[in-house]
């Protein structure tokens, strides 16, 4: 079973807000990494990193993306929301998070389509 799930819309228009959250289903993950961190997938392309989130509450976002990305975490719920504004259909992508700032648990991705 996975030890992380992405969800959130399948289909997004351009120019409004993406909203992904990372759930973690069975209660308990097997890393004591406090970092929630956030990839994406383009279709062809390799892994881009988005950006990720301390204990503290502290972000870390890949230049590309700072203007637009803003990820929060729940300590309470256990999970972690990624939030990205102002769409194109460039974000299409796999949506992964993963627990670590170099994520040694990830989730399984979801699949979002930015189109008119």
């Amino acid at each position: 079973q996975v030890q992380l799930q992405e969800s959130g819309p399948d289909l997004v228009k351009p120019s409004q807000m993406l909203s992904l959250t990372c759930t973690v289903p069975g209660g308990t993950i097997t890393t004591s990494d406090n970092y929630w961190s956030w990839i994406s997938q383009p279709p062809g392309k390799g892994l881009e990193w988005i950006g990720d989130i301390n204990y503290l509450g502290g972000t870390s976002y890949s230049p590309s993306l700072k203007s637009r990305a803003s990820i929060s975490r729940d300590t309470s719920k256990n999970q972690s929301t990624l939030e990205l504004t102002s769409v194109t259909p460039e974000d299409t992508a796999v949506y992964f998070c993963g627990k670590g700032r170099i994520p040694v648990v990830w989730g399984q991705g979801t699949q979002v389509t930015v189109s008119s």
